[in-house]
């Protein structure tokens, strides 16, 4: 069993950055990818990026290519998601979840293969 709990979502203005963070509670941290995925309001919930134990990260959305950065502190079970030179159109509910870590790369766009999810956290950027 996996806890998940996000923080460090509110209000940015356009041009600027905002720093979440996802906390996981249990002791197998490192056998789990860890996604990040938003939900704005009357859409889809959509893929941001997803990282391994080992650092590495998938692809990350084209709409955030360049500007979101993913971390994660195994020591710590957290997982970050730097974001800069925020948009308007980046506001959304911001969701991490963990996923088996046995998919290939490609299978981490999907929301089917996260196991656990977050509460999410608002993200709100203003023009």
């Amino acid at each position: 069993q996996v806890q998940l709990v996000e923080s460090g979502g509110g209000l940015a203005q356009a041009g600027g950055s905002l720093r979440l963070s996802c906390a996981a509670s249990g002791r197998t941290f490192s056998t789990y990818v860890m996604g990040w995925f938003r939900q704005a309001p009357g859409k889809e919930r959509e893929f941001v990026v997803a990282i391994r134990w080992s650092g590495n990260s998938t692809p990350y959305a084209d709409s955030v290519k360049g500007r979101f950065t993913i971390s994660r502190d195994n020591a710590k079970n957290t997982v970050h998601l730097q974001m800069n030179s925020l948009k308007p159109k980046d506001t959304a509910v911001y969701y991490c979840a963990a996923a088996p870590n046995y998919y290939s790369d490609n299978n981490y766009y999907a929301r089917r293969v996260y196991t656990y999810w977050g509460q999410g956290t608002q993200v709100t950027v203003s023009s």
